[in-house]
């Protein structure tokens, strides 16, 4: 069934995460915003713009004044300021005004593209989010970070824009390739691992209904992400403190993607990145050895990666510290005291981050 989770800020509201399975409930949606008579920029990418745009457009055509779409090419090679420039102008050419909107439809890539280009256009214009693949439903769509790469540095280029509304239609999730669906599942490992060790189980117990794409399993699982993000985003909008824990697995995860080239999704990433940084908090006493391996393991069954090959660890080392979190002179590393427990640490070594890089090192032992 249809679902809302409403984030406040300052005990007000802000925006509505709206859980649908279809994307009959927009028109109204943007309607009730007041954004009748206003031009609509949907920003996609070019492998969700021919499954959903066209839909969307005509649906929008009776609320909004003017409907364009505005695609790039899909991937994490397009984040950056040549791409923002390109939809800029096209914001321009259909003279969109402080007035008009923007929807960023697609996955982590577009929301965050189009809703840097919303917060900066103008001096800032807004966007609402419509996220079609798992990893942005169940994270990036939600509290307002967006943003580019700059050469090394990923999301070096960025600004907080809170969304007018998160519309997300469940059934999108359909069209998604196995590995595409199952990249979003590391992040959901991500909210139990840091902040929720029932939902952790309770993943663990709908293995089979996940693999199934269950449409009530996928919306409860979705939902409950959202939550847990509401959690956090509510009482650190801009990462100011605890929202920090969200970068679970990201530190190094991010730094594997650079290394990489993206050839690995964001997701499978941030699997490597979680696995090192149990084995950090398991060879710092956090974890036990059953719970370190059973963590790592849990991977595994959603087909995420668990160890790499074709890496230099010095590399992934150097290029943690390139990351922005790291700029400031230490790095903000999460680790877990258990499951369902993450805290921050400053103090992690360059030692201790080779030696968990070493341990997702493929080896013979280590599949």
């Amino acid at each position: 069934m249809p679902s809302t989770i409403t984030i406040n800020m300052n005990k007000k509201p802000i925006y509505d995460i709206r859980i649908e399975n279809d994307f009959k409930a927009l028109p109204e949606a943007v309607a009730g915003l007041g954004f009748e008579g206003k031009r609509a920029a949907i920003v996609s990418d070019s492998n969700v713009a021919p499954l959903y745009a066209d839909e969307i457009k005509t649906l929008l055509e009776g609320v909004c004044s003017e409907v364009f779409v505005v695609s790039f090419e899909a991937g994490e090679k397009s984040k950056n300021m040549d791409t923002v420039t390109t939809i800029l102008r096209q914001f321009v050419e259909h003279k969109m005004n402080r007035h008009d909107f923007v929807i960023a439809l697609g996955g982590g890539v577009v929301g965050d593209v189009a809703g840097f280009c919303a917060a900066i256009y103008m001096r800032g214009i807004d966007v609402i989010q419509v996220p079609t693949s798992l990893l942005a439903q169940v994270d990036s769509s939600v509290g307002g970070k967006t943003g580019v790469d700059l050469d090394a540095y990923k999301n070096m280029v960025g600004a907080f824009k809170m969304p007018r509304l998160v519309y997300m239609n469940t059934a999108t999730l359909k069209s998604l390739d196995a590995r595409q669906f199952y990249s979003g599942m590391g992040e959901v490992m991500k909210y139990g691992l840091i902040m929720d060790a029932s939902f952790y189980e309770w993943i663990i117990s709908k293995m089979y209904e996940i693999h199934d794409r269950d449409a009530d399993t996928l919306e409860e699982m979705i939902a409950h992400c959202c939550a847990c993000k509401q959690r956090i985003v509510e009482r650190d909008p801009h990462e100011e403190g605890d929202r920090a824990l969200l970068n679970f697995g990201h530190t190094i995860g991010h730094a594997i993607e650079k290394a990489k080239n993206f050839e690995l999704l964001h997701g499978e990433c941030v699997a490597l990145g979680c696995v090192a940084a149990a084995y950090i908090s398991f060879k710092r006493g956090k974890l036990s050895t059953e719970e370190y391996y059973e963590i790592r393991d849990m991977f595994v069954p959603f087909k995420l990666p668990i160890s790499i090959d074709d890496i230099d660890a010095q590399n992934i080392v150097e290029l943690t510290r390139s990351d922005k979190k790291a700029l400031d002179g230490g790095i903000k590393f999460i680790l877990l005291k258990r499951v369902g427990k993450a805290y921050i640490d400053t103090s992690v070594t360059r030692e201790e981050i080779l030696e968990g890089v070493k341990e997702i090192e493929y080896r013979e032992d280590n599949e």
